[in-house]
């Protein structure tokens, strides 16, 4: 499991993850980002996981500041990672984003793949992707990392359908393609929320179960906080009995 904060602070953040794990026994990894903070920030947290038995993480970015906010000591993940590296060696798990549909700020297709390269080669562990619909993207990235020589696994990311304005608007910010049949059908449904999950469950098991069956090493469900729809996706691939 991991854990993103939002728009909490680092605080909060190290709070929840500690609490999932005293509740539930389930160890949850927090995102760091490094975009806006200081080395000595970061120098702090990692210090503070440490001590609190801490050792997976995911390694972000983060969003680009606005207006007079500073950037920080580090501008890319790939920094973030290496600087996790010398401060840490190799206590630390370390997981990376990527992107089968590319990022929406990359100029080509290569020149993403060379940043996430360059963020494997900086030492991180695994990667989860941003969400997608379409499998054979995620098979398509696959195969460009291999040629790369890019073997580290990669875990695809799954995003629940819940609310077709929210799956818009969060498509449009981060480059994920909604296929025009999925969001032709969303539209039909209008105002109709239950519909709309029990046919976005049904659509993101078949996608869940196709990525399974070809041996994934595993999936990373985006809830939102809302943990309904991933839990019900788990009980249809059987993956949960709760």
């Amino acid at each position: 499991m991991t854990y993103g904060a939002g728009g909490s602070t680092r605080e909060k953040t190290f709070e929840t993850v500690i609490d999932i794990r005293s509740k539930t026994g389930i160890d949850a990894a927090p995102h760091l980002s490094c975009v806006g903070s200081s080395a000595e920030d970061l120098q702090a947290v990692l210090s503070t996981y440490r001590k609190h038995n801490l050792k997976h993480l995911v390694a972000l970015r983060g969003d680009l500041p606005s207006g007079s906010v500073g950037m920080g000591t580090l501008r890319y993940a790939n920094e973030l990672v290496e600087f996790i590296r010398r401060e840490s060696g190799d206590y630390f798990e370390i997981d990376v984003a990527c992107y089968p549909e590319f990022h929406p700020q990359a100029h080509s297709a290569s020149q993403d793949l060379a940043n996430f390269k360059r963020k494997v080669e900086a030492g991180a562990n695994g990667a989860i992707t941003q969400y997608f619909y379409n499998a054979d993207a995620y098979y398509r990235f696959l195969d460009s990392c291999e040629k790369l020589q890019i073997d580290i696994p990669i875990v695809p990311g799954i995003m629940p359908i819940t609310n077709c304005t929210q799956l818009t608007r969060f498509s449009e910010a981060c480059g994920a393609e909604i296929p025009r049949w999925i969001l032709q059908r969303l539209r039909d449904f209008g105002d109709d929320r239950e519909s709309i999950i029990e046919f976005g469950i049904e659509v993101t098991t078949s996608l869940c179960q196709k990525l399974l069956d070809v041996g994934v090493p595993g999936l990373h469900f985006y809830t939102m906080n809302q943990a309904r729809a991933s839990t019900m996706i788990c009980q249809n691939l059987k993956l949960s009995d709760s």
